[in-house]
């Protein structure tokens, strides 16, 4: 007898009615998502904008910003982004790529130490020049891009075309949302970044995985059943699965979140928000999303059609 039941058993709960709520809503985020990209866009680290990041420690209580700001602004490289950083204290200073290449660079460190070491440690110091930057860029778009169309390739194959199809939409909505989280709180968006969007990609396939597995079991055994009963079998018999699942992963990620460090905190807070992404899409984006792709493929399938409810 299990001492812990995070889910019933033999749960009956119409999760395919959430869908007229769910398709909406997620619709909305998506829309907005894109026009956020559009006007608003990312907040680039220095891996994309390149330029020179700081991170100083105040050496005695809170840091004073205003006349950090003021001094920063009168060493004569550019608009200067100053801002309060993790801990009491805690600021980062990020200067603009000044042309003059590396020696250039160097110069924003060194009148930097020689102004600010009195009253503030040096925590971080990262340069990054145009032509590195450009290439990262490169390099990451083209990275997420393989990996997600080798996701999508793996779908297609792994499922009957139906699924692959749904399995696809979810996939997608997930990358869309979680662009859309690092676009609303401001994260930082970095190398680091890439690597957590690669990664809930995985976890959103996971997810899908586990529920379609089911229902292609499903299929075969009831010829006749309605898609959305079916689909809410699938979902019921999978959910406790989906529920430990999830609770384990975010408890991890709470951990990191808050004893993890500056260093790894944007990660484990856009990790935290994709398991929570992948999970709702999963229940409500991806499966549901295959009634509708039935209606207009069951003439295709012949008799692996299951039928539609309507």
């Amino acid at each position: 007898m299990r001492l812990l039941r995070i889910w019933p058993d033999n749960t009956k709960f119409h999760f395919m009615g959430l869908r007229h709520f769910s398709f909406p809503l997620s619709a909305v985020m998506s829309i907005a998502t894109i026009i956020l990209f559009f006007t608003v866009g990312l907040n680039y680290g220095v891996d994309f904008k390149g330029g020179t990041l700081i991170e100083l420690q105040a050496r005695s209580g809170k840091a004073d910003m205003a006349s950090l700001r003021h001094t920063t602004n009168e060493f004569g490289f550019g608009e200067v982004e100053v801002q309060e950083f993790g801990e009491l204290g805690g600021v980062s200073v990020r200067f603009k790529v000044q042309p003059g290449g590396e020696a250039a660079q160097s110069a924003v460190v060194q009148t930097a130490r020689s102004s600010l070491e009195k009253d503030y440690e040096f925590r971080r110091v990262e340069t990054v020049g145009p032509r590195v930057s450009g290439e990262l860029v490169q390099s990451g778009t083209i990275g997420i891009i393989v990996s997600v169309v080798a996701v999508l390739m793996y779908l297609w194959f792994r499922f009957e075309r139906e699924l692959a199809l749904g399995a696809i939409v979810g996939t997608l909505h997930d990358i869309v949302l979680t662009v859309g989280f690092f676009m609303v709180t401001r994260i930082e968006f970095n190398m680091t970044s890439i690597a957590a969007i690669l990664t809930i990609v995985g976890y959103s396939l996971n997810e899908t995985v586990v529920v379609f597995d089911r229902t292609r079991e499903l299929m075969r055994r009831y010829k006749a059943i309605p898609t959305v009963e079916l689909l809410d079998i699938s979902i019921n018999s999978t959910m406790s699965r989906t529920v430990m699942t999830s609770i384990t992963t975010t408890l991890s990620l709470v951990a990191l979140v808050f004893f993890g460090g500056e260093a790894i905190n944007g990660f484990a807070t856009v990790m935290l928000a994709g398991v929570v992404i992948c999970t709702y899409s999963a229940i409500c984006i991806s499966t549901p999303s295959l009634i509708y792709i039935g209606l207009s493929l069951s003439g295709q399938q012949g008799a692996k059609a299951v039928k539609v409810a309507r």
